[in-house]
């Protein structure tokens, strides 16, 4: 058996020694050779590009000893671009090797929505430049950061400079509905305008992708399809070339990037829910051509459209939001002196919150000069990512189907984005929590609030609680019980909309004090969804706060807020909502990582609270393991002897990652783990003898050298070996290996798995070069 003809890299010469203590199975046939029947082939370069987020980040060689990385910015990709260096600081100093990208994820995954609509000549003039989704598509990527610092003052008048604050530009419906409950199937909760909600059983693949999240089945689908393209790329140089031949940063407590895109797609798409505001519209833009004879009087129609005709949010949704409206000018065949005649036109009408975009409406090609390719959504949810690499691998063509528009279309873009966001949608919302602040939270913290809240419960002031009717908490509460929200306009409604609003202008301040005011209503009232969201989001704003918390504040508030909001997210309703108890945990752990040692172990226990009560599936059970150990590897501990630290722990919780991952056949990601393991039991020191030093007890010893033989042996089966040969035959098949490893493979393939099948497939102590980790060997100890 010889390598194949197109192998470009030589293999190289396994030592002897590493030969002959290895008994490797016969190869079947070439791997080239059951890639002919494929349906696609995996070198396509436009599939490539969907994977980036992950390949070009895990995709290195398991004998080069490079573990998953958490550098303070990360290679980034077309749907997860790499984490920008935080201007707001960190809580405090953060541990060794943590980042801060997660904190920033997060600030950046809750930001102000604006709603997109456009008059029929300007979606026919967008989808003439080769965007089928009108002018949705070609604002959504330029949103999600806005060019530039953006500036906004909190509730006490002080002003911060912001250069990663961004929006998300959406349709007018995209967010109702619910997000199905984990195992029961894709349901489609649709609230409709009078408030009633029709329920549907779909079939995934009878429904196109919805730009709503909150699917945790769909985020583990996706995040598999991730593992099994980085699985079978490994070897593949294209990463190298991303990374530009410098090797990833390394830390003890690094986070997969597995990890980071499972919380990217959990913060996607954020549902419209009653509960919670964040994906109601703060802003809506109307577009109108300039085409159209009287473009007034088509802003007039598209506004009544959304004001109460056909386009109109669920009741629970305040319908007082901001309008701007924009002139959509043709550059080729408009004429710009009409245009502006238009435009002062609207500004005598509407005030100032209008703009004249100018736009080409040809279609862009690649070999044109001033061709830019259009930015992908980062900010996707997991079914439009789904679909988008469905689309890709079925597809015949190989070339990058992402439409390119003109430089001149970019520019203008931009403009128009940083215009709307920093003179219309941040001084709305600042004009907002400054009146509600005054006129509804100034009250409610005075002594007659408080006074009025107690009398709900205690006093004799109106009907008791045991005479209300069924429909309302009580006589005096605004809360609708049968239909599940409070009106718009009353107080809690508008109260929870200031603390949106605040969490989303990074005031934590006072989103932290309003949320711990409605806490108390909404339990009052047994609103127990509205309880447990002001919860989730009490915590998150205490802790996104670069205050400093001792361990009993920490204790006694962050810990009971994230008890409360999971226990009623999960046991408290008739409908559980395990989607939002998932988040409540995955960000409360993050945040608590990252206030280092002192949290530790209040990070580890939230991430394994989320494995006990089962709001994860298969994928989701692995990456969480690897958190809890990543949580016990930042408590280092005290002095030379690390007096209090979690090594052991984390090893052990990283042993049960290995393990997890073995079962679910990915071999990378299990190596990975076990090397963590070990590096974090110490075994890595060498001797003086100069051999490893081995684990304490050689029962622990033997697990792992048994685990470590399973994970090979699954790594050499899913590249087509039997368990027959010789070691004449094992020399050769190492080469065609080494050589045939840069081939594509497919995901798709079908693999037996090893547990409980075959025995291992490694026979014999392991060799003493073995345990040295040479560097070509297949092993990582030293």
């Amino acid at each position: 058996m010889t390598p194949p003809q197109d192998a470009t890299p030589k293999p190289p010469k396994y030592p002897a020694d590493l030969q002959a203590s290895m008994i490797l199975p016969k190869q079947r046939a070439s791997p080239a050779s059951s890639l002919a029947s494929l349906p696609y082939r995996r070198s396509n370069p436009s599939l490539h590009k969907l994977f980036e987020s992950t390949t070009s980040i895990s995709g290195s060689r398991p004998s080069s000893g490079t573990a998953t990385p958490t550098a303070s910015v990360v290679p980034g990709s077309v749907f997860s671009p790499g984490a920008r260096q935080n201007g707001t600081g960190t809580p405090s100093t953060l541990p060794p090797g943590v980042s801060d990208e997660h904190r920033t994820l997060i600030q950046r995954a809750f930001v102000p929505h604006v709603s997109v609509l456009a008059d029929a000549e300007t979606e026919e003039m967008i989808r003439g430049k080769g965007l089928e989704g009108g002018l949705l598509q070609l604002l959504r990527p330029f949103g999600e950061t806005v060019p530039g610092k953006v500036t906004i003052r909190d509730s006490i008048g002080a002003s911060k400079s912001h250069e990663d604050f961004g929006i998300r530009f959406v349709n007018p419906n995209d967010g109702l509905g619910l997000p199905s409950q984990a195992g029961s199937g894709p349901t489609l909760h649709i609230d409709t305008a009078n408030g009633q909600r029709d329920s549907a059983r779909i079939s995934s693949s009878s429904v196109r992708p919805r730009k709503v999240g909150g699917d945790v089945a769909q985020i583990e689908e996706l995040v598999d399809r991730h593992l099994q393209y980085s699985e079978f790329n490994t070897h593949d140089p294209v990463p190298d070339y991303l990374n530009q031949g410098e090797p990833a940063a390394q830390s003890d407590s690094s986070s997969s990037p597995f990890y980071t895109l499972y919380l990217r797609r959990l913060l996607s798409g954020l549902p419209t829910v009653p509960h919670e505001t964040f994906s109601h519209p703060v802003a809506s833009i109307i577009a109108v051509s300039s085409k159209n004879p009287n473009p007034t009087e088509e802003f007039r129609r598209l506004y009544a459209r959304q004001r109460d005709g056909d386009l109109r949010l669920p009741q629970w949704i305040d319908n007082e939001y901001l309008r701007y409206y924009v002139l959509v000018h043709e550059e080729e065949t408009g004429d710009v002196t009409k245009s502006s005649q238009q435009f002062d036109s609207m500004k005598r009408h509407f005030g100032l919150n209008c703009h004249l975009l100018r736009l080409k409406s040809q279609q862009c090609i690649v070999s044109d000069d001033d061709a830019v390719r259009l930015p992908t959504c980062e900010w996707m949810s997991a079914s439009e990512e789904l679909a988008e690499i469905q689309q890709r691998e079925t597809t015949d063509d190989i070339t990058d189907p992402t439409p390119y528009i003109p430089d001149s279309d970019v520019t203008a873009i931009r403009t128009f984005v940083r215009e709307l966001v920093a003179q219309s949608v941040i001084p709305h919302m600042e004009r907002h929590v400054a009146l509600w602040n005054d006129q509804v939270l100034a009250r409610r913290r005075g002594i007659s609030g408080r006074f009025m809240s107690l009398s709900k419960r205690w006093t004799p002031f109106g009907s008791s609680r045991n005479s209300s009717s069924p429909a309302m908490g009580s006589s005096n509460s605004n809360y609708d019980s049968l239909q599940g929200f409070y009106r718009p306009d009353a107080p809690e409604a508008l109260m929870r909309k200031l603390a949106d609003y605040c969490f989303m202008l990074r005031d934590w301040k006072l989103s932290l004090s309003t949320y711990d005011i409605l806490r108390s209503d909404f339990q009052n009232d047994k609103a127990w969804r509205h309880y447990a969201g002001a919860a989730e989001m009490a915590a998150l704003s205490a802790l996104m706060s670069t205050a400093p918390l001792s361990s009993k504040t920490r204790t006694e508030n962050i810990d009971t807020l994230i008890e409360a909001a999971s226990y009623s997210y999960t046991d408290r309703q008739r409908s559980a909502a395990p989607y939002y108890a998932l988040r409540t945990l995955a960000l409360g752990l993050e945040l608590l990582r990252l206030r280092g040692s002192s949290a530790a172990d209040d990070a580890a226990r939230w991430a394994a609270r989320a494995l006990e009560i089962g709001l994860v599936g298969a994928i989701g059970s692995a990456l969480f393991t690897e958190r809890v150990s990543a949580c016990y590897a930042v408590r280092t501990g005290i002095g030379s002897l690390h007096l209090g630290s979690r090594r052991r722990k984390a090893a052990f919780w990283a042993i049960m990652a290995a393990e997890a991952w073995f079962r679910l056949e990915k071999a990378l990601q299990a190596e990975k783990c076990l090397d963590t393991a070990l590096r974090l039991s110490g075994t890595r020191a060498e001797s003086k003898e100069g051999g490893a030093v081995g684990l304490p007890f050689p029962q622990m010893q033997a697990f792992i050298d048994d685990l470590r033989q399973q994970i090979l042996g699954l790594r050499l089966q899913m590249r087509g070996y039997d368990e027959e040969g010789d070691e004449e035959e094992v020399r050769q098949s190492l080469e065609v290996e080494e050589a045939t490893e840069t081939l594509d493979k497919s995901p798709r393939a079908h693999r037996k798995s090893l547990i409980g099948a075959a025995p291992p497939m490694v026979v014999g102590p392991l060799s003493p070069a073995l345990e040295r980790g040479d560097e070509k060997g297949h092993d990582r100890f030293e």
